[in-house]
């Protein structure tokens, strides 16, 4: 089983592609994993993304499929994967299909919808700490004392990019990037969309539907 799970930031993407990959037994990866193991690696494909990066332009949509190939190819006989957060656009969609012919294509794109509204709270509200950077909310896991880290003492902050304007930013560039993308695989018949607002277990049931019910371009087992 072929799977993309689409979801804006503060969606809760992270734990759901997590949750679903070992509930279908398929391997999970996101294109921020790849990029970062082949910097690590310091690969050709690496060198190459870093020429990008080093420029602070964005790393080409062919460089980025010929990461997400290579450990697609890697994983042949797993019984499929699921990609978490890719692709981003439209055309990053049609290459990842062209790529994926002999395979047969995607199967299943998930696209977790979370209102605006949502997205700034949970967002706006991540403090971490300077020391341990252990993570809080100030409405969901707020810790025991103001602004003090309960591991280490540390002091807590909040990132720029996790303030509300900037949150609000991030949010209208991501839907602004995504809708085309949705549109997409709605057009293709492969696409399911759930409500992620409620709790982590409710959502995960609801993409285990998604993935389990009738769509796209072969009947599942």
């Amino acid at each position: 089983m072929k799977v993309i799970l689409i979801g804006p930031p503060g969606a809760g993407k992270g734990t759901q592609a997590a949750r679903a990959a070992e509930a279908i037994g398929v391997p999970r990866v996101s294109s921020g994993d790849l990029f970062r193991d082949h910097l690590r690696r310091d690969t050709e494909l690496g060198r190459l993304a870093r020429s990008y990066m080093e420029r602070g332009v964005l790393v080409p949509d062919d460089v980025t499929i010929m990461m997400v190939m290579g450990w697609v190819t890697d994983r042949e006989g797993e019984g499929g994967f699921l990609l978490d957060g890719f692709p981003r656009t439209p055309g990053q969609a049609e290459a990842l299909d062209e790529a994926m012919v002999e395979q047969g294509g995607i199967d299943r794109a998930v696209n977790i919808k979370v209102s605006r509204e949502v997205l700034v709270r949970r967002l706006a509200g991540r403090l971490i700490c300077r020391n341990c950077q252990t993570s809080y909310h100030k409405e969901f896991a707020p810790p025991r004392n103001e602004d003090e880290c309960d591991l280490c003492g540390g002091e807590l902050y909040q990132r720029d990019d996790d303030r509300p304007e900037a949150v609000v930013k991030r949010i209208q560039v991501y839907l602004d990037e995504t809708a085309p993308l949705v549109e997409f695989y709605r057009r293709s018949g492969i696409l399911r969309e759930v409500d992620g607002e409620g709790a982590v277990e409710r959502v995960g049931d609801a993409i285990m539907d998604a993935l389990n019910g009738r769509a796209g371009r072969r009947e599942l087992p």
